[in-house]
């Protein structure tokens, strides 16, 4: 497996990650973007169903084991990172799974393999160009890209991550709107959606998002804010769907 400096710094940091069994700093805050996921497994659950389907940046295989529910044809499921693809097999006993360790910019994978290829918060650790090229070159025509990215737009956002450096890897490049742009000039049918301002803005006010109605009512907000062009940047993150050409 080739390595650019830039992967081997990914794999380091995620072998170190997931060896230590720590959590994230920022991992507290992820209960603001709770409708983001549930939109994310809610669009997968009809797009895989009977596919064959790509888990781009698995990780310990979370979502592949939540995928593998909805009956895919077979899910292969890949990671820079030996501890994580460790970890997930130790996990999973679905035998519709294949971990791989795998470099997501450079894939030992065949061309139009996949009916969907998905991924949650990994593209932003990639050479985008590098990584979008190959997520359409394994995808098989009118295939379907889904991907959960963070924003690199909010300035206070930023502030929180210039102060905590260590909680993240030193590659890692959250999405500005040109990075949006590149998706729309290699994919067609590009839809985004906006999450995580006024949720993540009062998270401290709700404890389980699931069941709260402040929650409701704070992503509502968002999801009339956040559709207007001027206000996006405030967002937190995004769910992306787009076909192959």
């Amino acid at each position: 497996m080739n390595l650019t400096e830039q992967n081997q710094r990914e794999k380091e940091f995620h072998n170190k990650l997931h060896s230590s069994g720590k959590e994230r700093s920022q991992n507290k805050f992820y209960k603001s973007l709770y409708q983001l996921y549930e939109d994310f497994i809610t669009v997968l659950k009809i797009e895989t169903h009977s596919k064959n389907v790509l888990d781009y940046g698995c990780g310990v295989g979370n979502f592949a084991r939540e995928i593998s529910n909805f009956e895919p044809k077979k899910i292969i499921a890949i990671d820079i990172s030996e501890e994580a693809i460790k970890k997930a097999k130790n996990k999973t006993s679905s035998k519709i799974i294949d971990y791989r360790v795998e470099n997501c910019e450079s894939l030992s994978l065949n061309s139009e393999t996949f009916d969907v290829v998905y991924g949650s918060g990994i593209l932003h650790h990639l050479d985008l160009n590098k990584s979008l090229t190959e997520v359409n070159r394994v995808l098989k025509k009118n295939g379907k890209m889904i991907f959960v990215e963070p924003l690199a737009t909010n300035p206070l956002i930023n502030l929180y991550r210039r102060f905590t450096p260590n909680a993240r890897s030193h590659d890692e490049h959250p999405f500005k709107f040109e990075d949006i742009k590149l998706i729309e000039r290699i994919f067609n049918n590009v839809e985004i959606k906006y999450y995580g301002f006024f949720t993540l803005i009062f998270f401290p006010f709700y404890r389980s998002p699931k069941d709260s109605g402040l929650f409701r009512l704070l992503n509502k907000m968002d999801r009339f804010v956040l559709k207007i062009k001027y206000f996006k940047f405030l967002a937190w993150s995004v769910l992306i769907e787009a076909k192959k050409n």
